[in-house]
């Protein structure tokens, strides 16, 4: 499952300091639960499913045989997981004549009484017939997936003009259950078979292969997939609609994109480099992709980021983009989900984690994928880049520091999905590859495959394998790392000791709790500009580590390769942190650097010196942050940097930092930047013709407006969000319904950034119209996301809307005030 936007919403553009604060206490709830594996009484072997969809009621009708065997003891009852169904039949068969058999079905459950008592490891078959009601459910989801209804109907009654006619699955973490009867767990594995019968003009997809499609009289057709090695039920999927379906191949496998109509000529734009991740991730692993095929399917309406289902993995319409719409595709929202979810396929289906609890088994190495791929594909500083932001995400959560990576502790495994699973275990993966070094970590990974392949495993399995492969114990590193909590926070300090000649290096370890053991390097560099490298090992609270140094060095950089997770106050001058910008080799040793010059008052001028220096860094990311860091505010900074970022902007690739170039002038409000952001207008980008509207209405807002309404027609993403700003300063109210429209059409993400727009045209205009629509909608946003904090800050802006207005119009403001402190 890919880490959703909202988990790491209001971290994503954060800046890079972080504090040094001391974690929130635990949530004692999550203390008080054991979160035990499923105990085993039945076995899964094999699920055979034939289902048929009731488009009107949004129902699946369906046969199910289900061949189980028990476990470790003879049995004479069966509990299937069954939610929300109704079962019309349960019957014994395969056993010579059927047996009609008793049940009691309580709603979460299906409790069946044998027809007679089986001994251990035999095999017996149970036939039934259910209705699943999916949209009668009443499920919680979580931040990553924020539905548990198990099947989804997709605008089934066609109500919602130009929206496809969908159905489709999300099994994770326990929801295959309400539209299947099984046993809904992480440690029970199943072949399977599905036959599904729906209108003869949609395409369906499951796991494995399609085996036949046969036409019938009533105008249906029944399409029957088959998987013939064993996963677990959680990543059971089907998916009907209109799809195209674009074919490509990896070593005489097939590999599929099934998009809308539309998208398809651009298949191969956003899924081409599928093909050589599998290469890739086969050889690095040393185990080939274990599956017959591979296909990946874009949904509408998807409750995450996306799944990956075993070979066919389902992805949320993020990903679906037009050549145009390519042009600001960014990595860490296209690509590395693409990687994340195909690594999965390794690390959670091929071998799954036993319970919940050891999540970190399936979403810590898919996380660590992200920055692997992007590392190959495009060099070892893009996967620096997409390692360092993650980290830093993790850090920025004090709250997350309290969480063990493996817990058995918890109160709803729904709270599994953080920042601790994904970002934290991803880095801790990366330390381990740093210390162990390629060889070694991938030959282990290797033998964590084999020795699990179609099984389940815990992260003792994994230690285990390493340890045989590398000859070493690591306790140490499983106990601190995946078996207890939070992370270093440390203060460095440095002196030079002349008489001894000794560079001193005094390393302190603040956090409560554990000392953590630290193995990493320190680059000493002296005047020959080449670094003297020593290995440490850092086990103290207080370590007082003494280099020899002929001469004071010009930098000391502590954790040289830049894999350590810890939070740092590096207490070395500046000068020796812009030694570190020009010299040192890493991608994160010149973000460090960045980062601390950005902390610097806007008069430090070594600080502006080195922020101007990173506008043109070979880093678009460095880059990025170079120019988020200038406080353009401060006249003096704005005078000396313009003329940079125009020369920038001259040669800037990365359409994303054009835009955000682009918005740094126009807050700079110099009328000679029109023609620059006329002809940015031109642009095939839409981050990049957003701004230059923008832009263009800091320093001529009729023009802008005349503009604005001339790109209404195509307007998609950032134009159209900035059409709604510019509408917002100087529209009327007949540019409202576009604005109101756009931001209704629009996703979670869009919504977010259409937001002021909203508030700035409701404050600007005494309509009544504008003011009752718009405010039912901050409500509506504010309540729905409530839980992630927005609560907050839609109440401010709605305290800010209430300036001027009238009476009448006030009321209907603190109605909206009084119904979002209300929400529960």
């Amino acid at each position: 499952m890919n880490k959703p936007f909202l988990l790491a919403l209001g971290l994503l553009f954060a800046t890079p300091a972080l504090a040094q604060q001391a974690p929130a206490r635990p949530d004692s709830v999550a203390l008080a639960t054991y979160r035990a594996s499923r105990t085993k009484i039945n076995d899964l072997v094999h699920t055979k499913l034939d289902v048929r969809f009731d488009y009107g009621k949004r129902q699946l009708i369906g046969k199910e045989w289900v061949t189980l065997k028990p476990h470790a003891y003879p049995t004479d009852s069966l509990r299937l997981d069954a939610k929300g169904m109704d079962i019309g039949s349960v019957t014994m068969v395969g056993q010579g004549d059927a047996k009609a058999l008793t049940f009691k079905n309580t709603g979460e459950f299906l409790d069946i009484k044998l027809d007679k008592t089986y001994p251990a490891g035999q095999d017996y078959t149970v036939y039934i017939e259910y209705v699943a009601k999916p949209d009668e459910m009443k499920t919680k989801g979580s931040a990553a997936i924020t539905d548990a209804k198990g099947l989804y109907f997709i605008n089934p009654d066609s109500s919602v003009a130009g929206k496809p006619v969908q159905i489709w699955t999300q099994g994770e973490t326990e929801a295959s259950s309400v539209w299947f009867p099984t046993i809904d767990a992480t440690n029970q594995k199943t072949t399977q078979e599905i036959a599904m019968t729906v209108p003869a003009k949609y395409v369906t997809l499951s796991n494995g292969a399609l085996i036949s499609q046969k036409p019938n009289a009533d105008g249906t057709r029944t399409d029957t997939w088959k998987m013939d090695l064993p996963h677990a039920p959680y990543l059971f999927m089907m998916a009907v609609g209109d799809f195209k379906i674009t074919k490509d191949t990896w070593r005489g496998k097939e590999v599929n994109y099934y998009l809308e109509p539309k998208y398809a000529p651009f298949a191969k734009q956003i899924f081409g480099n599928t093909p050589e991740m599998l290469e890739f991730f086969s050889k690095k692993l040393g185990v080939e992709y274990p599956w017959n095929k591979y296909a990946q399917i874009v949904v509408r309406d998807y409750v995450s980021g996306a799944m990956e289902n075993t070979t066919a993995t389902l992805h949320g319409d993020f990903l679906q983009k037009d050549a145009r719409e390519a042009l600001d595709a960014e990595y860490d929202r296209g690509e590395s989900v693409i990687a994340h979810e195909l690594f999965h396929q390794w690390f959670g289906d091929l071998v799954t984690a036993e319970s919940w609890s050891n999540l970190t088994v399936n979403e810590s190495f898919a996380d660590f994928s992200e920055a692997l791929w992007a590392e190959y594909k495009y060099g070892q500083e893009a996967g620096d880049a997409h390692a360092y932001q993650n980290m830093r995400n993790y850090l920025r959560s004090p709250r997350d520091a309290q969480k063990n990576l493996v817990r058995f502790h918890y109160a709803d495994k729904e709270d599994m999905f953080d920042l601790v699973s994904y970002q934290k275990g991803g880095q801790v993966l990366n330390m381990l590859r740093n210390y162990l070094g390629d060889e070694v970590f991938f030959k282990s990974l290797q033998k964590y495959l084999t020795d699990n392949k179609f099984g389940n495993a815990e992260a003792h399995q994994l230690r285990l394998a390493f340890e045989a492969v590398s000859g070493q114990d690591l306790n140490w590193f499983f106990n601190q790392w995946y078996f207890g909590a939070g992370h270093p926070m440390v203060s460095i300090d440095y002196s030079y000791d002349q008489l001894n000649k000794e560079q001193v290096v005094t390393i302190k370890q603040n956090q409560p709790g554990q000392v953590f053991e630290l193995p990493m390097a320190i680059d000493v560099y002296s005047s020959s500009g080449k670094p003297t490298r020593h290995k440490v090992v850092l086990r103290k609270a207080t370590e007082v580590l003494r280099l020899p140094a002929a001469t004071q060095p010009d930098l000391v950089n502590v954790d040289a390769d830049k894999t350590t997770l810890w939070q740092k106050q590096d207490n070395k001058p500046f000068a020796q942190f812009a030694y570190q910008y020009r010299h040192a080799p890493r991608y994160v040793d010149r973000r460090e650097a960045v980062a601390q010059a950005a902390s610097l008052p806007p008069t430090d001028a070594a600080a502006r010196q080195l922020l101007f220096a990173a506008l043109s860094d070979k880093s678009e990311f460095i880059r990025r942050a170079a120019l988020s860091s200038l406080k353009l505010d401060d006249k003096a900074v704005a005078k000396a940097a313009t003329p940079l970022i125009r020369k920038q902007l001259a040669q800037e690739k990365n359409t994303n930092n054009q835009a955000l170039m682009l918005q740094a002038l126009a807050a700079a409000g110099d009328k000679k930047d029109e023609k620059l952001f006329l002809k940015s207008l031109n642009s095939q980008s839409y981050a990049v013709q957003g701004a230059a509207l923008e832009g263009l209405a800091a320093v001529q807002p009729k023009q802008a407006l005349a503009r604005a309404k001339a790109l209404e027609p195509d307007a998609k993403a950032d134009v159209a969000a900035a059409i709604a700003s510019v509408y917002a300063e100087v529209g009327d109210a007949s540019t409202w319904p576009y604005v109101r429209d756009k931001f209704d059409a629009a996703g979670p993400q869009g919504k977010f950034q259409m937001m002021e727009s909203l508030v700035g045209f409701m404050a600007r205009l005494n309509d009544p119209t504008v003011l009752r629509e718009g405010v039912a909608r901050l409500q509506q946003m504010a309540i729905q996301y409530k839980q992630y904090g927005l609560d907050q800050p839609v109440l401010a802006m709605l305290e800010k809307v209430k300036q001027n207005k009238p009476a009448d119009q006030q009321a209907i403001i603190q109605a909206a005030e009084e119904a979002i402190r209300a929400a529960k």
